[in-house]
């Protein structure tokens, strides 16, 4: 069973950076090299994408979200980064490590962020 840790998350204010991890171990699934992703969910709001990255380093993101956020991903470490710049009150959400092995979907915990002044 894959196994995704999240960590970074944090109060941050306006304006500020944030860069998250995710790290990805256990099972077999490990050896599929899966694409992976991060995901946000704001209070009251659906689980919505933020960007994905394949293990050739292929990405993909929210339309409305290239620029200021950055994934990346460090194979030999099997970990994927969200770097979040220009932090606004709206980017506030739990925000959810993803990688898929057919037919499998796997989620981390997630990891809080704020901001907030």
């Amino acid at each position: 069973q894959l196994q995704l840790v999240e960590s970074g998350g944090g109060l941050v204010q306006p304006g500020g950076s944030l860069r998250l991890a995710c790290t990805a171990s256990g099972g077999r699934d490990i050896f599929s090299r899966p694409p992976m992703g991060w995901y946000r969910q704001a209070p009251g709001k659906e689980r919505r994408l933020v960007a994905t990255i394949t293990y050739d380093m292929a990405t993909n993101y929210a339309d409305s979200l290239e620029g200021r956020f950055t994934i990346s991903r460090d194979n030999a470490k099997n970990t994927i980064y969200l770097q979040i710049n220009s932090l606004k009150p709206e980017d506030t959400a739990v925000y959810y490590c993803n990688a898929k092995v057919w037919p499998n979907t796997y989620w981390g915990q997630g990891t809080q962020v704020t901001v907030s002044s």
